[in-house]
């Protein structure tokens, strides 16, 4: 019987096992440890699993497994989770508090820690869509979609503890418009000009879950983009040209009831200098018996 070593770390209601995959424990089938693991009635119970090892590039590397075995680019909330049980050992702090470079299958994600409180830089979103036109169980919907280091379609709805995430969401990400990868999808309702509620279904997860960073992230973005057109649209030329660039803030509120808050600039067709900041908070440690 091996014995691996893990920390459950929790942002904003995603919830992950972080495993020190040093070459002395090195996990050998992370795929089917992932699932073993991340099984809620027989394993320790997570929404994925992250493996950190060395890196050349950066403070160190974060590998993200979903919780069915499969390997995703890029998780906010993960590396938010995984810049906090690294930080202890930045060689880089100050007043602000600890700094940190992640490699990452989407790139170098920047992380900035100050106690519970994580922030991170994503990569610059790309692949930005509007008015996709879906037909979901007979009905007729309109997307958006973006790249903020994975897929995801963003489906703007009233009413939004009605809408059942699970089976919309089901549809949307295997619809053959966004085959073979698939997508993650979130739903979202204004609350007011700075303020969207979201609920994500999460691919590899297969399920609603109570947040999502890139998610989120996501959303942001794109309801930030949605209300600057519509914004210039009322104004006019004169004044719509001298908002062409401007740093947008958007309070994100999640399911699991906290509130992340996302930070980018917007200048003209360009999105960059992307922020993901939250809770996060180390919940146990223990030993996994393989």
């Amino acid at each position: 019987m091996k014995k691996i070593k893990f920390t459950k770390v929790v942002a904003s209601g995603n919830d992950f096992v972080v495993i020190d995959n040093s070459p002395q424990s090195a996990v050998r089938s992370p795929q089917l440890l992932v699932k073993n693991i991340c099984d809620r009635k027989f394993g320790v119970g997570a929404d994925g699993v992250l493996l950190l090892e060395k890196s050349k590039r950066a403070d160190f590397r974060m590998r993200i497994f979903n919780a069915d075995g499969s390997e995703a680019d890029m998780c906010g909330n993960g590396a938010r989770s995984a810049a906090l049980y690294h930080s202890p050992q930045s060689t880089v702090r100050s007043p602000h508090g600890s700094r940190l470079r992640i490699e990452t299958k989407a790139g170098i994600i920047e992380a900035e820690v100050l106690k519970d409180n994580v922030k991170i830089r994503l990569t610059d979103p790309k692949e930005y869509q509007e008015k996709i036109s879906l037909v979901i169980n007979g009905r007729k919907l309109r997307v958006s979609f973006i790249n903020t280091g994975v897929p995801h379609a963003i489906v703007f709805v009233q009413g939004i503890e009605q809408i059942d995430a699970v089976n919309i969401g089901k549809g949307i990400r295997y619809h053959k418009y966004f085959s073979p990868m698939g997508t993650n999808v979130n739903f979202v309702e204004t609350v007011n000009n700075n303020t969207i509620k979201v609920r994500t279904y999460e691919r590899g997860v297969e399920d609603e879950t109570l947040a999502c960073g890139t998610g989120s992230a996501a959303s942001a973005i794109v309801f930030g983009c949605q209300l600057s057109a519509g914004q210039k649209a009322a104004v006019g030329p004169s004044i719509a040209q001298a908002a062409v660039s401007c740093r947008q803030k958007i309070n994100v509120i999640t399911q699991g009831g906290e509130t992340l808050k996302v930070c980018f600039n917007k200048e003209a067709d360009r999105i960059s200098d992307v922020w993901l900041e939250g809770k996060v908070r180390i919940v146990y440690g223990g030993e996994y018996y393989v």
